[in-house]
């Protein structure tokens, strides 16, 4: 149906959208949409964001400290003779 409706049509539309709401009406509610886009945008970074900080605290280095000297640590073993 939307297919249909060509160029005339929708000039038409917003010639009536125009009328029924006024210019005022219509500009503000374009803003407020603005403002959503931005709200949403703001939302999709943050929780961007905070998934790459999950993902780079699981990747942090986890190899053991160095032994310090005068404490045991143990044998290597061998992982042939298991």
């Amino acid at each position: 149906m939307l297919n249909n409706i060509g160029l005339p049509g929708l000039l038409l539309i917003a010639v009536v959208v125009l009328v029924l709401f006024g210019r005022g009406k219509i500009s503000s509610m374009m803003g407020e949409v603005g403002k959503g886009i931005t709200a949403f945008r703001k939302g999709m970074d943050d929780g961007r964001r905070e998934i790459e900080d999950q993902s780079a605290a699981a990747a942090r280095d986890v190899t053991p400290p160095a032994a310090t000297p005068g404490t045991p640590s143990a044998p290597a073993q061998d992982p042939d003779r298991v």
